[in-house]
């Protein structure tokens, strides 16, 4: 260790002193989280998802909980067409039409009524698309079902386009 006289170089030796004190917070900021997330006896295991399609999927939560505030507002029908323009790819939105024709219900939701609740999980991502998983909730809290769409979102644009039961 180098031995800086107090006397002579006041300044050089707090500098010594702060950069062996950043150096050591930036080992232990390093060392304890990577050590508290591991339990013993276990390796790290992988990210679950990565962060494209997490932020992806929380853009398609975003419109799903308010799409589903509109549709459900008694005169929430030009604000859901707002969501619908904003959030959807055009070709999407001329697709959802078409399916809405002939199925005499929402496209968006795949249903006729409204949800009583959604859960929005992320998927893989890939060749420009990431997928996410959207549940929704029907029925009462005590006798609950589900059905469950597959939403395809561009990374380019970010807008969703694509929806498949």
């Amino acid at each position: 260790m180098t031995r800086i006289s107090s006397s002579r170089h006041p300044r050089a030796r707090r500098a010594v002193g702060r950069t062996l004190l950043a150096t050591a917070l930036l080992a232990a900021a390093v060392a304890v989280p990577a050590a508290a997330a591991t339990p013993r006896g276990t390796t790290a295991a992988a990210p679950v998802r990565d962060e494209v399609a997490s932020q992806e999927s929380r853009l398609v939560d975003h419109f799903y909980g308010a799409y589903i505030d509109a549709v459900s507002a008694e005169d929430g029908g030009a604000l859901a067409t707002a969501l619908r323009g904003f959030y959807l790819t055009p070709a999407l939105r001329a697709e959802l039409d078409d399916w809405e024709a002939a199925n005499h219900a929402d496209g968006v939701l795949r249903a006729q009524d409204v949800p009583a609740a959604y859960r929005v999980t992320a998927g893989d991502s890939g060749a420009g698309h990431t997928w996410c998983t959207v549940r929704l909730t029907w029925g009462s809290p005590a006798n609950p079902t589900y059905t469950y769409l597959a939403v395809r979102s561009d990374l380019a644009t970010g807008k969703v386009s694509g929806i498949r039961e």
